[in-house]
């Protein structure tokens, strides 16, 4: 019997770590959180007023960049620029968009003979970007970030 109580008191007495109750700390918890964080994607994406309806995230997205291209092929068609040799070039635009919905260009990459036979092209694209409508800005985690992307503007002037 003295045996079984001795064997009783020894299990209780080494079981007792078991119940200890590990403390975590916030810090530890916003590293595992940011080791999970996929930093390259967003929950939804820049979008304009008319874009809003639609309900898939990359409807979304090909309707704002649809909307943004539009809107700059109308204008620089309603620009009636005259050239000496026919112009047929991909710009791309690396534009950013802040937290705030604020349309920024970083970079152009234009070909020189699209900046020879028009000079004035990177005043045109910048004038176009001025007159878009509101841009509600991408959302990660119920937070409106900023986002960065490259928007390719095909110029076929004959």
């Amino acid at each position: 019997m003295n045996r079984i109580v001795c064997l009783l008191i020894l299990l209780i007495a080494t079981s007792c770590n078991y119940f200890e109750k590990k403390k975590v700390y916030p810090e530890d918890l916003l590293e595992e959180e940011l080791q999970t964080f996929n930093w390259n994607e967003v929950d939804t994406y820049p979008t304009f007023g008319n874009c809003e309806a639609l309900i898939e995230k990359e409807d979304k997205r090909d309707c704002f960049q649809n909307t943004l291209i539009g809107n700059v092929n109308s204008y620089l068609a309603a620009q009636n620029l005259f050239v000496t040799k026919d112009v047929n070039d991909t710009i791309r635009l690396q534009i950013i968009i802040d937290n705030n919905g604020k349309l920024n260009i970083s970079s152009m990459v234009i070909a020189p003979e699209t900046r020879q036979e028009i000079p004035e092209i990177d005043s045109l694209l910048h004038q176009s970007l001025m007159h878009l409508p509101t841009i509600y800005p991408a959302i990660k985690r119920r937070q409106e970030v900023t986002t960065a992307f490259e928007l390719p503007i095909i110029v076929n002037i004959q």
